[in-house]
């Protein structure tokens, strides 16, 4: 059910003509009917945010939401004056309808940078889109749908907490990096809590997720995520298992992100242990994730440890110290490098299956950390060479 799983909200994906692929879904919107309207956000750290982001910042420090507009065919990035106009007009027009503050719409947008958006479409858009809204699951998943690009399918999750839900969507597939990745996600629940209660989950789920996949090593300009809160189901939760019931959310589309990478043929756990800190180890696991030479070989079946240790000997030795003559490597269970030397053979480690798990142990300390990530194919090239949104 997406966004409506939880209580209290209303969704919808419409044709709103601003894609540039005849007859697709391309706007979608999200409204929280309360009682409550507690939301938190985070975005991308790009210095060349969107416009939308650069709304949506505004619009939610004050803790509360009433909805937001997402859509796709076009990010309104790079559009100066008149692409933050956009955003504005844009939330107005939900505003207007669902008789709230300007400033209680967020707004989302996706696709190619450096046009400014088809207005009228999105405008008739909302409009649109507010007439069809439901609380049904169909309605949540054609706001799902709504949301993609380059996206193959759909990524939704239902979370069932102790007497109450979480939901959400969320739209990503290529210019996927650590710091968010590039993503739009809207969360929902009809719990019980504050906006700092709001804030803290958000921002807590989305370090232990988003921000540890990586398909490309490219950070967008939209990044968004999104948590709104309706309180529908009167239930105030634990705090601490009301924040894993996000971070699992998390966890989940941000898995569905990496399984649906622009081309890829295999999903890769990327985990060091051993390290002297968690730091050490992401960074560490950074390094291999984003080495263009290690996803190539991954996509051609080759279990290329050299890749491996060459990307982990970047990390600066003040964030990750060990020794190199102690470091194992482990591709899909073998042990292909032991003490810095090679281990057993390689070709018997089968690398057949979609998934594959890297496990780097430094031997120096008891910390760990996972990125996932996954390979880059022709087909990657492909999409990136001939992109329309």
């Amino acid at each position: 059910m997406s966004v409506t799983f939880a209580q209290g909200f209303k969704a919808a994906g419409v044709v709103a003509g601003i894609s540039t692929h005849e007859g697709k879904r391309d706007l979608a919107i999200v409204v929280n009917e309360g009682p409550l309207d507690a939301a938190a956000g985070v975005f991308t750290p790009n210095r060349f945010c969107a416009a939308p982001v650069q709304w949506s910042r505004i619009a939610i420090q004050d803790g509360h939401l009433k909805g937001v507009v997402v859509n796709s065919g076009g990010a309104n990035a790079c559009t100066g004056q008149a692409g933050y106009e956009q955003s504005s007009q844009t939330a107005h027009e939900l505003a207007r309808m669902a008789h709230c503050e300007d400033t209680d719409i967020a707004v989302a947008s996706t696709g190619l940078i450096g046009e400014l958006l088809p207005l009228d479409h999105v405008l008739h858009g909302v409009h649109d889109a507010y007439e069809a809204m439901e609380e049904d699951a169909e309605a949540g998943d054609n706001a799902a749908h709504a949301i993609m690009t380059t996206d193959t399918k759909p990524k939704t999750v239902e979370i069932q907490g102790s007497g109450y839900r979480v939901g959400g969507m969320v739209k990503g597939s290529g210019m996927i990096a650590p710091q968010l990745a590039t993503m739009i996600c809207i969360l929902t629940t009809d719990a019980v809590v504050t906006p700092e209660q709001a804030h803290d989950a958000v921002c807590q789920g989305t370090q232990t997720s988003f921000n540890r996949i990586d398909v490309d090593g490219c950070m967008s300009t939209n990044d968004t995520v999104i948590l709104m809160a309706s309180g529908a189901s009167g239930v105030t939760p634990d705090i601490e298992e009301f924040k894993d019931s996000v971070a699992q959310a998390c966890a989940s589309l941000a898995h569905q992100i990496v399984g649906d990478g622009e081309g890829s043929s295999h999903d890769v756990d990327m985990t060091v242990i051993g390290a002297s800190d968690e730091q050490a180890a992401l960074a560490c696991a950074r390094a291999v994730a984003s080495s263009n030479l290690m996803k190539c070989a991954i996509a051609g079946n080759d279990p290329n440890w050299g890749r491996v240790v060459s990307s982990i000997g970047t990390v600066p030795e003040s964030i990750a110290p060990y020794d190199p003559n102690q470091v194992t490597v482990d591709i899909n269970g073998v042990r292909v490098c032991d003490g810095g030397k090679p281990g057993q053979d390689r070709s018997l480690v089968d690398m057949t299956p979609r998934h594959v798990d890297i496990v780097i142990n430094l031997h120096a300390g008891e910390s760990q950390g996972t990125i996932w990530t996954d390979d880059l194919t022709h087909e990657y090239v492909r999409i990136n060479s001939d992109y329309e949104s």
